[in-house]
């Protein structure tokens, strides 16, 4: 029955403000190598394996998103490359690009594995992907991420591009931290021929400090930068949220994705699924629709199909993201690392 499932086109997901629902992001784990400090505690406690789905379950949730219009699957994580036989489920997936029934399959990483798994990605269709990458300093990099080691995320970097993957960084901007480093980070990524995208931090989860400490408004960041670089509006857009501007002096593109100081989602053609089964509309609202229960109660999708389009009909029109300075509270309390980067 699943096999037959596969081989017909459903109706398309449209959410209730006329949005085609295009983009599907899937986190693989919770877990990660790294532990920095605007995404976790340094001693977090995750979720049991048994609650995570299997890699079998992934690719039959995955296969469903496509049937009904998705054309582009994001793998995350936590880190998704330290999941276990993690490149089946890419090989899995890659299926559906040579049916032609997907665009592009990606991933989103701290490219501390990548060295390992550059070359097998590019064999199962993946041609791009986003490397989180905050600061150039070492011991910076070290006190960022806790757990990381930069030389092995630029080995990391540098065997994807080998390999022929193209590499977008994205950099969090935080206050005290990278803010004097954002102009370097721009001449390293353009000098590499790749973009940089910088974002605010968002207000999810518990992070054992206060992130009010951290925010760093990205409105400044750019005032500052336009007082050293020539910034040209571009209409460059890849499906996400972030807007580009050109940046004269380096012929590169920099993105801006600013949920606090600009809300980006009149045009969100996405939905993020847990390593869990838990169905998120939107990152910034709690409104979770269960997709594990209905996957593991028949071997026939039809539970799982009317469950993803009844939890697409109420996705909303926007998030409420705010850092709340009073309470210090997370506007959202599950971690990043759980909804998927």
């Amino acid at each position: 029955m699943q096999g037959e499932n596969a081989q017909k086109a459903e109706t398309p997901l449209i959410d209730p403000f006329g949005r085609s629902i295009e983009y599907l992001r899937v986190s693989v784990t919770d877990r990660c190598d790294f532990r920095c400090v605007y995404c976790m505690t340094e001693h977090m406690t995750f979720l049991p394996k048994k609650d995570l789905l299997s890699l079998e379950e992934l690719d039959r949730l995955c296969a469903a998103f496509v049937r009904r219009g998705v054309r582009k699957l994001r793998i995350t994580g936590g880190e998704p490359l330290v999941r276990r036989n993690i490149l089946w489920l890419f090989r899995a997936l890659g299926r559906h690009l040579d049916s032609g029934a997907l665009d592009e399959l990606t991933l989103t990483t701290n490219a501390s594995q990548l060295e390992k798994y550059a070359s097998e990605l590019y064999g199962v269709g993946v041609r791009r992907i986003n490397v989180s990458l905050d600061t150039l300093d070492p011991q910076k990099f070290k006190a960022v991420t806790r757990w990381g080691d930069l030389t092995t995320v630029l080995r990391g970097v540098d065997a994807a591009e080998k390999a022929g993957i193209r590499v977008k960084f994205n950099a969090v901007a935080l206050k005290g931290i990278n803010e004097n480093e954002i102009e370097d980070l721009i001449r390293f990524a353009h000098g590499r021929g790749a973009d940089l995208t910088l974002i605010e931090t968002m207000p999810l989860g518990d992070i054992g400090d206060d992130r009010t400490d951290q925010y760093l408004p990205l409105s400044i960041v750019r005032a500052r930068l336009m007082e050293r670089l020539t910034l040209e509006e571009s209409p460059y857009r890849t499906g996400g949220p972030a807007r580009y501007v050109t940046v004269k002096e380096t012929g590169g593109r920099l993105g801006f994705i600013t949920p606090l100081t600009h809300n980006f989602c009149e045009s969100c053609n996405r939905v993020r699924v847990t390593c869990t089964g838990q169905l998120y509309m939107c990152l910034g609202q709690e409104d979770v629709a269960d997709l594990r229960a209905p996957l593991r109660a028949s071997p026939d999708d039809a539970l799982l199909d009317a469950a993803i389009v009844e939890a697409i009909s109420r996705k909303p029109k926007g998030h409420d993201f705010i850092i709340d300075r009073r309470t210090k509270k997370p506007a959202v309390s599950r971690h990043m690392s759980v909804t998927g980067g």
